[in-house]
């Protein structure tokens, strides 16, 4: 299963890769992203990409802490709706609990918990992906919560410990600026490990006032649409495409609804998953494929195509003609200030 993160995991990335010295293009190149997209906020972006990326960067720039240099702006308000929660809880506990309950909304392949034990809390977080290339990921996490804990409980907070599974880097002068004198590597588990009663300090950044309100604005955003919404389905099919699952299936369960239920709602809008689903194909096919940006064979991935013949045989019947002539059509038109090109037969 391929996961979701939003693109707000990458907050200070490109400023970061120009202040020490990458090539932003071919590093996001290099994982099949380009500019934009990042540039529309909150979009969805493969979780391997994203980890894959920030490994790319680390080796290309000849930093192996860039994950924590990356970490180390990283402020409460990259979670969006979360943030607003988080800060109308009376407690550091509480808004721990809001941030974790709800991480889904930002982050599919994340897990995390906290456990008690003998006045102490540790909070342990994993990614479902392989170990060999997520160390730039995972010191962003615990960068990430370092600082949210630092927001909650006040600048003056500092962990008891700040576990990493992976080894020491060579010099590990940054982990130690950013996290404490206390990081450890080579453990079992990736976390940080502080005070219980840490957990139950007044939350610094709580409103009261606000805390009935953002709740109720997040539990509307984060329970199910009503399947009728025709716009939900596209949205839906749209972030689901370039994982290669996207299903009706997989739309249902997104919904918290069954199948038999998309139908009957598309249908009094005219529509079937079928339709929806080429319809967005068609106008995402137009924009990727007039545009130089993107291989086709990156362009087919990004449809949920299995393979590039596939795709091929698909546009050809789309639009009467293939890819490869369409793109050629579409530099043409820009070339000769005619706008959009009118490939056909």
């Amino acid at each position: 299963m391929r996961f979701l993160v939003r693109n707000a995991v990458l907050t200070g990335y490109v400023e970061l890769v120009r202040a020490l010295g990458g090539d932003l293009s071919a590093l996001l190149a290099s994982v099949g992203l380009d500019a934009s997209d990042l540039a529309v906020p909150n979009s969805w972006i493969p979780v391997s990409a994203a980890v894959d990326l920030m490994e790319h960067s680390a080796a290309a720039t000849g930093h192996d802490d860039f994950g924590l240099r990356l970490a180390e702006s990283r402020r409460l308000s990259v979670l969006g709706p979360v943030s607003l929660v988080a800060r109308g809880e009376p407690d550091v506990r509480s808004a721990l609990e809001v941030i974790m309950r709800y991480q889904h909304l930002h982050n599919e392949a994340l897990h995390s918990r906290i456990t008690e034990t003998n006045g102490l809390a540790t909070i342990e977080l994993a990614l479902d992906l392989p170990a060999p290339r997520r160390r730039q990921a995972t010191e962003l996490l615990v960068g990430a919560i370092h600082r949210y804990l630092q927001n909650l409980a006040g600048s003056r907070w500092r962990p008891v410990a700040v576990l990493f599974a992976h080894e020491a880097p060579a010099d590990a002068a940054t982990h130690h600026r950013v996290l404490g004198p206390a990081v450890r590597f080579g453990q079992h588990l990736n976390g940080i490990v502080l005070y219980a009663s840490d957990l139950d300090a007044p939350n610094q950044l709580s409103d009261p006032l606000l805390r009935p309100y953002v709740r109720q604005y997040l539990e509307a955003i984060a329970a199910p649409r009503p399947a009728g919404d025709v716009d939900r389905v596209r949205e839906l099919i749209e972030a689901l495409l370039p994982t290669g699952r996207c299903s009706l299936h997989e739309v249902a369960h997104s919904l918290g609804v069954d199948r038999k239920t998309i139908h009957r709602h598309l249908a009094r809008s005219g529509e079937t998953f079928s339709s929806v689903l080429n319809s967005l194909r068609a106008q995402l096919a137009q924009q990727y494929v007039g545009s130089r940006a993107r291989p086709l064979t990156q362009v087919a991935g990004l449809l949920g195509f299995a393979t590039p013949s596939t795709f091929s045989r698909w546009f050809r019947a789309e639009f009467g003609t293939s890819p490869t002539a369409w793109r050629a059509a579409a530099g043409a038109g820009r070339d000769h200030g005619n706008g959009r090109p009118q490939p056909g037969g």
